[in-house]
């Protein structure tokens, strides 16, 4: 499967210049972030991408639909790829909201509150990671999947630390990462 995460958003922009939470909930893409998208929409051009499979916030939620716009496949709501809930831009939109947003988008796996109410421990990002491994490995499609996602769980995922709208492979049957390193 092809791990991509999300373009620049308004909480990266403020947090990468100020190293704090700017307070922004469910940030949207900036116009650098949308470049971002439309570059690896050429990078990825080719890729045997069927299905997407998509975070449930606002900033993946854009950056997959202009990526299934190119592709000409369907998107779902995936609740275990969203972000690790750390910040105020973690705090997400109700499933109704986002719905009226992307109507073509299939949100059936998300509940009307999907987000944690408190801190997420790295721990159970690392759960997650590996309920998502487990369900990909199993999935015989997954190689043609694209996972819009967040820096913390491909972190978690992979143990590799990405940048907004770098994109990479992910053998879901491969072992998980040994080691991480929680620095954003």
């Amino acid at each position: 499967m092809i791990l991509l995460r999300h373009g620049e958003s308004e909480f990266n922009r403020h947090f990468s210049a100020t190293k704090r939470d700017p307070g922004i909930r469910d940030p949207a893409l900036t116009e650098r972030g949308r470049m971002q998208v439309e570059a690896a929409v050429s990078a990825l051009a080719g890729a045997p991408i069927r299905r997407i499979l998509v975070s449930p916030y606002t900033r993946a939620l854009e950056t997959a639909a202009t990526l299934a716009g190119q592709f000409g496949v369907p998107v779902a709501v995936h609740p275990l790829v969203r972000e690790r809930f750390a910040f105020i831009c973690d705090i997400g939109s109700r499933r109704s909201e986002l719905e009226r947003r992307w109507p073509e988008h299939d949100f059936s796996e998300l509940s009307e509150v999907w987000w944690p109410d408190a801190a997420e421990p790295h721990d159970d990002v690392i759960g997650r990671a590996a309920r998502f491994r487990a369900e990909m490995a199993a999935n015989t499609e997954a190689e043609h999947c694209l996972v819009v996602s967040h820096w913390g769980f491909i972190l978690a995922l992979t143990g590799q630390s990405v940048p907004n709208g770098a994109w990479l492979h992910c053998d879901p049957a491969a072992p998980p990462p040994a080691e991480l390193v929680w620095k954003p």
